[in-house]
């Protein structure tokens, strides 16, 4: 019985043995198999397994490294990088001066796209004028411009019993673009006198801030109110479009209608013509000079020719500004801002404007309260 169940235990282990030799075989053969057939393909393709030789120091520091993409690495040789200088727009440039430029007076350039050189400075109170917005020193222009003003609010008072003038913006000290508002009045030809008479006293410089010029419209803006508009603010513009050095006179269309309809009938309607209508401008009317005689670098506009413009040109405002509003149609992605002038694109002169050393201003302006 003994020798039965150990003979069984023998028998079965030699069994389980043997299994696992076969097994061991058969695994054997299948690899050997696969790696005969790959080594075939390779030698078909003309390949040739080889064992590589152990690299130096040396090679493995010079050796191209296939896992880098050319041009990038620890070793690639990169470009530097150009960093331009951040573009300054010029309002920036020109509304920081504070002084005029101790040059020759000259208008350089466009009304919008210029500067100015020797500007003279509007004194703040005058006989019959005083100037407003102190805080944005914008009472500087051309000698020629000053003399006009000057002699336009003495003569508005004078002869048309107009109380005085408020001034607004003029120019900066050395012309160029604003920092805010004004596209125009960047060669000192360009004033803004108020529609509101001055007061019968001496204003104070806070009261230069926070008094509000009064609007000439009636509710709608297709008409002036006849609750503030009067026959003397007709008489003050017609004085001032009478000026010969006075190439243009701006005003809201309404405005112009209303001088249309209250001037004398021909032939005194020549200063019509001068009087151009613009959107706005119902607080105060633009005065602008031509380029004075004989001053090169001043880039003048075309003239208004002969016509009064009380006609065809007037009536295709009114067709504009009562036209019913277009339907509105699905949102359309907002426009990019429009990039602020730059120094390079005003006139070479500029430069040199902006350059100059300071001096004292020409004119001194009066103490203010």
């Amino acid at each position: 019985m003994q020798r039965t169940r150990m003979a069984r235990r023998w028998t079965r282990d030699v069994s389980v043995w043997a299994l696992l030799m076969v097994g061991a075989v058969i695994v054997g053969l299948v690899t050997h198999g696969h790696a005969q057939e790959a080594k075939d393909v390779l030698e078909a393709d003309g390949a040739r397994e080889e064992v590589a030789p152990p690299m130096s120091v040396e090679s493995a520091t010079t050796a191209p490294r296939h896992d880098i993409v050319p041009g990038t690495g620890p070793d690639a040789v990169v470009p530097p990088i150009k960093r331009t200088a951040p573009i300054v727009a010029a309002k920036t440039l020109f509304g920081a001066q504070q002084k005029p430029a101790p040059l020759v007076a000259r208008s350089i350039g466009f009304y919008s796209k210029g500067c100015l050189a020797g500007g003279v400075q509007l004194p703040v109170n005058g006989p019959a004028w005083q100037a407003m917005r102190l805080s944005r020193n914008r009472n500087w222009g051309h000698p020629a411009l000053i003399a006009t003003i000057e002699r336009f609010a003495v003569e508005a008072r004078t002869l048309d019993g107009w109380a005085g003038l408020l001034v607004g913006d003029i120019s900066q000290p050395r012309g160029g673009p604003m920092l805010t508002g004004h596209a125009s009045h960047q060669i000192g030809l360009d004033a803004d006198i108020w529609f509101t008479p001055m007061p019968g006293r001496e204003l104070t410089r806070q009261e230069r801030e926070d008094m509000s010029a009064v609007s000439m419209l009636a509710p709608g803006h297709l008409a002036v109110d006849p609750k503030v508009w009067t026959p003397q603010h007709v008489s003050l513009i017609k004085r001032a479009a009478g000026y010969a050095d006075v190439e243009r006179v701006l005003v809201h269309p309404a405005i112009k209608k209303a001088l249309c309809e209250g001037a004398a009938p021909a032939p005194d309607r020549a200063w019509l013509g001068k009087v151009r209508p613009v959107w706005g401008h119902f607080y105060h009317f633009h005065i602008r000079l031509g380029c004075p005689k004989g001053l090169t670098g001043c880039q003048p506009q075309p003239p208004t020719g002969a016509d009064d413009g009380c006609g065809k040109e007037l009536d295709e405002w009114y067709l504009r500004m009562t036209a019913p509003p277009k339907p509105a149609g699905p949102p359309a992605p907002p426009e990019p801002p429009k990039p602020p002038l730059t120094l390079e694109q005003l006139p070479t002169e500029c430069r040199v404007v902006l350059a100059a050393e300071t001096a004292a201003p020409v004119t001194k302006p009066a103490k203010v309260k």
